[in-house]
């Protein structure tokens, strides 16, 4: 059975568009089997990338020992500054707050005044970190390097 059309002229058959339906579904599947192997290939490639966001939990020697002298900034709208004395300078919008932070239970504790503070996990990817209470997801998400210069 054919299925499609042909150009005829004078008569002769000299153009087939297209061949049988058996023809066409092998043309079809191969496609599709093209683009499927070329969307796995990308997905997997990709994975190796999350993989290496893989955060591991800090306990409290490892808190101090990251963050005293460094900051914690989205590198946009706030940073914070973490003093080895226990002084925080928080810088955001344009505004800058000294609070103070400490370390307890394995958790890092800020307090920025006024309803601006509490104790967080401490997750670390290279210089991706985040802040998580305990069981929900990250409640502050930054990276960590040295304090950028701030008048």
């Amino acid at each position: 059975m054919r299925i499609g059309f042909s150009l005829k002229y004078r008569g002769k058959r000299e153009y087939e568009a297209f061949g049988t339906l058996k023809e066409n579904a092998g043309v079809v599947m191969k496609t599709w089997a093209v683009v499927a192997t070329a969307i796995f290939g990308v997905l997997v490639s990709d994975a190796d990338g999350f993989a290496a966001e893989k955060f591991q939990k800090l306990g409290g020697p490892q808190i101090r020992a990251k963050f005293v002298g460094m900051e914690m900034t989205d590198n946009v709208h706030w940073a914070d500054v973490f003093g080895p004395n226990g002084s925080l300078k928080s810088f955001s919008m344009g505004r800058k707050k000294d609070g103070k932070w400490w370390i307890e239970k394995d958790e890092l504790c800020v307090d920025r005044g006024k309803d601006d503070g509490g104790c967080y996990e401490v997750w670390l990817s290279g210089k991706n970190v985040e802040l998580r209470r305990a069981g929900f997801p990250a409640a502050s998400e930054g990276v960590l390097q040295p304090p950028a210069p701030r008048n």
